[in-house]
């Protein structure tokens, strides 16, 4: 039998109430939603996909390097056409021939991520990462973000009982035109929720279990009282659907939605009781059941968060903000960026064999000896202390991040330390997450990926640093 072994999540940490969407709108689409979770500027689907997975990996029982498949599920990835994965698998340092699969387009895309890991051999990664975006007048009012990674295994924690799929076609709910980034729905609500509860109601009906006894439910959820709505004909009673239920305190997150839900219903869960996933997306309905709980790193963030207003929220996802950069700014080509990958994604730095000295990135001559070596390569902690500190004011950025700063106001630098066994490893990076001016020399921070800016259309990511605690 397979199942989940370890779990994850990761929300980001802004939260935008619905009363300020109503403030500024004098109405808001979003009925049920007390608040919703909302991307920093430099975050998107693979920085919080590599968060969550990192969470799930971390001091789980499965070592990375035994994973056989990375299973990726999102509508909102990067590019539009490029593929996800394998900057997951190289931000994370799973082994290069792992098996890869990407599934997108829908919501109920993580369950085509869960069914391809369950059907794999050996240990497997599934992460699911969506942050939708909307018309900002309508549409965009219930939409939030967040992702959820499992480690699926044989002998699992969680068992795996079951999974049903259901499909039809249903034109109109809930799409994307080719080249657009607003999700769009045709709004005819009667229609949707009919098609919504019959696709559920099939799929969970097929399951080989007493739906009747699950303890927690969590089902397809674009508002607070739709999931209530889609699971009125499966026999699923509603304290099972509250307890998987999450869209009314991070907002419709697209296909995480689901998976965030069925990991606050599993952390509750005890090593008996039934929980069911219901997905649709598209006419593509999916019900997966579940026997047993387990602790989820991260999930107590879908009671956390930080209030941001909507002005702020505007500039935060992009709505306001032109874009164009200007001026030459610091290019640096694909190649030169790739080669230093392990740097920029895992901090790896070099200790030279003669002095024993520690230089990074780990090339050409050692920084303490100044001899050319061939440096014993290892990874830096990812905790450091900041030692030195600049304020980048509004205005003040190189050209590669006016974007950023017209979207997150100005930001910190700092040379940050971090003691490594073999010696301290000194870099300057960005502070994100953070109030720049609340950042003092001496605090504590913690290594996160995050998009460091886009250069001729291409995302670059890398290292910045988050107060830790």
């Amino acid at each position: 039998m397979r199942g989940i072994t370890a779990a994850g999540v990761y929300l980001p940490r802004f939260r935008l109430s619905t009363e300020e969407t109503q403030e500024a709108w004098g109405t808001a689409h979003a009925s049920g939603i007390e608040r919703k979770a909302v991307p920093a500027a430099d975050e998107d689907a693979l920085t919080m996909a590599i968060a969550a997975a990192e969470r799930a990996l971390d001091g789980g029982p499965v070592d990375r390097g035994s994973l056989n498949l990375v299973a990726a599920a999102t509508t909102t990835p990067p590019l539009e056409e490029g593929e996800f994965v394998p900057r997951l698998v190289r931000a994370l340092d799973l082994p290069a021939d792992v098996a890869s699969s990407t599934a997108t387009q829908h919501a109920a895309a993580g369950a085509e991520a869960l069914g391809r890991a369950l059907d794999a051999d050996g240990p497997a990664l599934v992460v699911v990462s969506d942050c939708p975006e909307g018309d900002p007048a309508d549409a965009d009012h219930p939409l939030g973000a967040g992702a959820a990674a499992f480690v699926i295994d044989d002998d699992p924690v969680v068992a795996v009982q079951d999974i049903a799929w259901h499909s039809d076609d249903t034109p109109g709910v809930r799409f994307r035109e080719r080249g657009e980034e607003n999700v769009e729905s045709l709004g005819i609500t009667t229609y949707e929720r009919n098609v919504v509860r019959e696709g559920v109601t099939e799929a969970v009906s097929a399951l080989d279990v007493d739906a009747e006894s699950a303890t927690g439910a969590a089902v397809h959820q674009r508002d607070g009282k739709f999931p209530y709505r889609a699971a009125g004909d499966a026999a699923l009673s509603n304290e099972a659907v509250a307890a998987g239920t999450v869209v009314d305190r991070v907002g419709d997150a697209g296909a995480a939605t689901v998976p965030i839900g069925l990991l606050s219903a599993l952390s509750e869960a005890d090593g008996s009781e039934l929980t069911v996933a219901a997905f649709f997306g598209s006419g593509t309905a999916a019900a997966v059941a579940f026997e047993g709980g387990l602790p989820v790193t991260g999930i107590d963030a879908v009671d956390g968060g930080d209030p941001i207003d909507y002005t702020a929220y505007l500039r935060e996802r992009g709505y306001v903000v032109e874009g164009e950069v200007t001026g030459g700014g610091a290019h640096v080509s694909i190649p030169t960026w790739r080669r230093s990958l392990d740097q920029r994604y895992r901090l790896v730095a070099g200790e030279c064999p003669k002095c024993g000295g520690v230089t990074f990135p780990p090339e050409g001559a050692c920084q303490a000896c100044h001899s050319r070596v061939e440096f014993e390569q290892f990874e830096a902690p990812r905790t450091g202390t900041v030692r030195a500190l600049t304020v980048i004011g509004q205005g003040g950025a190189p050209p590669e991040f006016a974007t950023l700063q017209q979207r997150d106001g100005a930001f910190a630098v700092a040379i940050i330390a971090l003691d490594a066994e073999d010696g301290a490893v000194t870099l300057p990076a960005q502070i994100t997450d953070a109030d720049p001016e609340s950042v003092d020399v001496g605090d504590t921070v913690r290594a996160t990926i995050r998009r460091i800016y886009t250069q001729e259309g291409v995302p670059r990511y890398g290292v910045k640093f988050t107060p830790d605690g």
